[in-house]
């Protein structure tokens, strides 16, 4: 598949490109950022043939079949329907877009122009979640009563910015972390949440934005969920639990980028290692909408689970912001 990158992105760099350059004939063609500069030198230092600024004129390229979106937030809306328009399967990054209206335009758009639009949720293409999420199907854990996601982590200096200091950008730990743990929920748990409560705080590093957030969550079969997200936590290590009748799966040091951390099961009958595979998320996730973009079978993460994902992070904002319980409004999807 040949690429075109819709910003010259720290996560392009580190994972996506060689994700692409990965999988048989994949390519990235070309590279376009809002500075001229920065395209030319992310294209030089990744070896990408051509640069620019002109997006239309990059989707008018010969042989681009599909676009990966890494800017800012807030571009991740007109970048990815002027991708749809022009015919070119898309692969955006979490948030889909600044508000519900926003991601379910770009779904839609994509499902009436007849092009594969996912969401570029990496934890779901890991392993180790495959595997926890195969253990609780298999009832290994009986019925699950609640679930916990620790995803307090500090933000390295190179990602900071507009992180935390530009609402406008969409930065803040909800839009960023909080995000990922709501796939991650509803990739567990084969459900949607209904209901959320909150609080957040700037607590050392958010400049106009939260920093740090602890939310818990209900679904409709009555499970508990507990997240806490932060930039500002250095030692405190990230994971997951998922608590059953039958048994508890502790997954940690697996809410990362990389295939990393143990999985451990304890039931009646003791403790158990769980097993798994340790590919690179990235490239599995690329090779899922290729896939899809062949026709056998579905992105890791589709628009509506991007969709959903973003629905529950609006939610825990409002609960935050307003001190009240919130209804999760999925728009539809």
């Amino acid at each position: 598949m040949k690429w075109l990158l819709v910003g010259a992105s720290t996560i392009a760099a580190e994972y996506m490109i060689w994700a692409m350059r990965a999988l048989p004939g994949g390519s990235v063609a070309q590279v376009t950022s809002g500075s001229a500069a920065r395209a030319a030198d992310f294209a030089a230092r990744y070896q990408i043939p051509a640069w620019g600024t002109d997006l239309d004129a990059a989707l008018a390229a010969p042989g681009i079949e599909a676009v990966y979106v890494s800017s800012t937030n807030e571009k991740h809306h007109a970048q990815a329907m002027a991708a749809i328009a022009a015919g070119k399967h898309v692969l955006c990054e979490k948030p889909l877009g600044m508000s519900l209206a926003e991601a379910g335009e770009m779904v839609r758009a994509a499902e009436a122009r007849g092009v594969v639009f996912a969401t570029n949720h990496h934890l779901r293409c890991a392993g180790s979640h495959r595997a926890i999420r195969a253990a609780v199907a298999q009832g290994r854990i009986g019925r699950v009563l609640s679930m916990r996601v620790h995803h307090a982590v500090h933000l390295p200096p190179h990602l900071q910015g507009w992180r935390l200091n530009d609402p406008a950008a969409g930065g803040g730990v909800i839009p960023d972390i909080t995000v990922h743990d709501a796939d991650t929920v509803r990739f567990h748990l084969g459900e949607d949440p209904v209901e959320v409560v909150a609080q957040m705080t700037q607590s050392g590093l958010g400049q106009g934005v939260e920093d740090s957030c602890m939310s818990v969550w209900s679904t409709p079969s009555g499970v508990q969920v507990f997240a806490h997200d932060s930039f500002t936590h250095r030692f405190a290590g990230c994971g997951l639990e998922i608590h059953g009748t039958e048994g508890s799966i502790f997954g940690r040091g697996i809410m990362t980028q990389k295939p990393v951390g143990e999985i451990e099961l304890v039931t009646a009958a003791g403790r158990e290692r769980v097993p798994y595979s340790n590919y690179d998320l990235y490239t599995q996730g690329v090779a899922d909408f290729e896939a899809a973009v062949a026709g056998r079978g579905r992105p890791a993460a589709d628009g509506a689970d991007g969709v959903k994902s973003l629905a529950i992070a609006l939610a825990v904002r409002e609960a935050a912001r307003s001190g009240t319980r919130q209804r999760i409004d999925y728009g539809g999807f």
